[in-house]
């Protein structure tokens, strides 16, 4: 069967202090029984005040201090301070000494195991269910920085007829390490249908050692002091010249040292260098290029090349093809194409057929003309002058190879 310890008893001395501090030889029963009474009184007069602890010391046995934690010092201090010195003669009439009161805040109410364990029990005794109970004390608990809570609740809970015990736990609570700093708290809930107790540990971290407390948390991690340079005489003297070293002999075979064991190394650290300097690059040499590789290339899908609006180059000579816009010249463009009437047809005559003598001794151009065809109407050999036609404007012109002159 396992033993269960009371946390609080299981600390003393390590990192938890005593309730009560006073030294008897003989009358101990006597003082022992006096501290209880103080206490009954005190729970019972500030029952409603959110009281967690009473500490009591005696000072050369006729005086006596009593300091209370509490979480609503207004309702022990009362108005004007009346409530506490009402308090401090009851209780000089009942110990029939000196007695010096203290009242102390608590300012976190939530991780304190006595008042969380008293919540409970008072909304058990509202007949407020359980769980909702616990689960409500754990989360505040939680959000005002607990490392871990634990709240165990037996008895006959909901009115069942066989009594029963749930728990409740987050974080962690190391019951068994002596550093950890776990408040324990107990209290009970008396409802209609029997007792139900409640227990309460709460852990706040762990209390270091008294140097450690002392010195902080860089007692922990040694930090590596940088070097000045100047370190001062050496404490054992100078060693004195270095003799020679010796040199020559045989140290012998080492052996295979084997293979190297293979292992992941790891991220390689990454430093912060900055931005690069930048600076005024020398200009490149201009020279000749080799020849790019002539050779086949892999086919691919390749997107459709744009058309350019530059002429393709004569070295490459393309099929001819006439755009929308080549092919409807502008009225302003046709009346700048006909000549004027006083000139003479014999000199329309020659330079048309001065035109494609000249075209074949030349290089195949890519360049494309459009030339308007005219018809016999237009040219009248009689009168020697040349007329233009309305109709030739309508006609969209020819495109292709060079017209055949005119006969």
């Amino acid at each position: 069967m396992g033993h269960k310890v009371h946390p609080t008893g299981f600390r003393l001395g390590v990192v938890k202090g005593w309730d009560s501090r006073w030294y008897a030889d003989r009358n101990y029963k006597d003082l022992l029984a006096e501290d209880l009474r103080l206490r009954a009184l005190i729970d019972r007069r500030l029952a409603n005040a959110g009281v967690a602890r009473i500490e009591i010391e005696r000072v050369a046995g006729t005086q006596l201090g009593v300091t209370i934690h509490t979480a609503k010092p207004g309702i022990v201090i009362g108005k004007s301070g009346e409530s506490v010195e009402r308090l401090r003669q009851t209780l000089e009439r009942e110990t029939k000494k000196k007695v010096r009161l203290t009242i102390l805040e608590i300012r976190n109410p939530e991780v304190e195991a006595v008042l969380v364990a008293r919540s409970i029990a008072e909304q058990l005794e509202k007949r407020i269910s359980f769980r909702r109970a616990m689960k409500q004390a754990v989360q505040k608990a939680m959000r005002a920085n607990a490392k871990g809570i634990k709240v165990v609740v037996g008895g006959r809970l909901g009115g069942a007829e066989i009594a029963r015990t749930e728990k409740e736990v987050e974080g962690s609570v190391p019951l068994q390490t002596l550093r950890a700093n776990i408040d324990f708290g107990l209290a009970e809930a008396h409802t209609t249908y029997g007792v139900v107790g409640v227990k309460v540990w709460i852990y706040h971290g762990d209390v270091l050692p008294e140097r450690q407390r002392q010195l902080g948390p860089s007692a922990i991690e040694p930090t590596a002091v940088p070097s000045t340079g100047d370190r001062g005489p050496r404490p054992g003297g100078d060693r004195g010249p270095r003799g020679p070293r010796p040199t020559g002999g045989d140290r012998g075979d080492r052996g295979d040292r084997g293979p190297r064991p293979m292992g992941d190394r790891g991220a390689r650290p990454t430093s912060d260098r900055g931005p690069r300097p930048m600076g005024d690059r020398p200009a490149r040499p201009a020279g000749e290029r080799p020849a790019r590789p002539v050779g086949d290339r892999p086919l691919g899908d390749r997107p459709a090349r744009t058309p350019s609006a530059e002429p393709p180059s004569a070295e490459r000579p393309t099929e001819a093809t006439v755009t929308p816009a080549e092919a409807a010249p502008t009225a302003p463009e046709l009346a700048a194409a006909v000549p004027t009437p006083t000139e003479p047809t014999a000199e329309i005559q020659t330079e048309t057929q001065a035109e494609p003598k000249a075209e074949a001794t030349a290089e195949p151009k890519t360049e494309h003309r459009t030339r308007r065809r005219t018809t016999p109407a237009a040219h009248d050999k009689t009168s020697g002058e040349t007329s233009t036609d309305d109709t030739a404007t309508e006609k969209p012109p020819v495109t292709g190879a060079e017209d055949e002159p005119e006969s």
